[in-house]
């Protein structure tokens, strides 16, 4: 596993559409590890293959509960209910903030790092951790969505439910 250099706004690749995955190799597991341990280096819940310059539809999250760490390829959000609006910041976007409007609740599925199909739903803070990493799949930045942004040090990040 390696620690791997982050991208940051303006890098081009977070613009792009990523490209879906079809080799279900050892390539594609050391990148999962990799991004996973970037994203643990970097004290982030989220990371998308774009955001280490990989132009491929992968994401590893994990918000600290109890599912831990969740690698999926080719991810695809299928529902959509209810919304909330709350906090985000990036590890792609140095010092910014802002409050993004998400569904409150979601289903996705994707592939396991085997190729293997699955599906899971997600509430809350994972369900917007799952839609800002999408976002990043598709060349959206939180900053494109946001109804405020701000100085991440002029406000503390609220937590979820506040």
């Amino acid at each position: 596993m390696a620690i791997r250099l982050i991208v940051k706004d303006p890098d081009p690749v977070l613009r792009e559409r990523a490209i879906e995955v079809t080799k279900f190799n050892a390539n594609l597991h050391k990148l999962l590890n990799d991004m996973a341990e970037t994203m643990y280096d970097a004290e982030g819940v989220g990371l998308a293959a774009p955001q280490v310059a990989i132009s491929k539809r992968v994401i590893v999250v994990d918000v600290g509960d109890e599912r831990g760490l969740i690698e999926m390829v080719n991810p695809e959000i299928v529902e959509m209910n209810g919304e909330q609006l709350g906090p985000e910041g990036c590890l792609s976007i140095n010092n910014l903030n802002g409050d993004v409007r998400r569904a409150q609740h979601i289903r996705i599925k994707g592939l396991d790092r085997n190729g293997v199909p699955f599906e899971m739903e997600a509430a809350d803070f994972l369900a917007r951790a799952f839609q800002h990493e999408v976002d990043h799949l598709n060349g959206i930045l939180f900053t494109d969505i946001a109804e405020s942004i701000y100085d991440a040090s002029a406000r503390p990040p609220r937590q979820p439910g506040e």
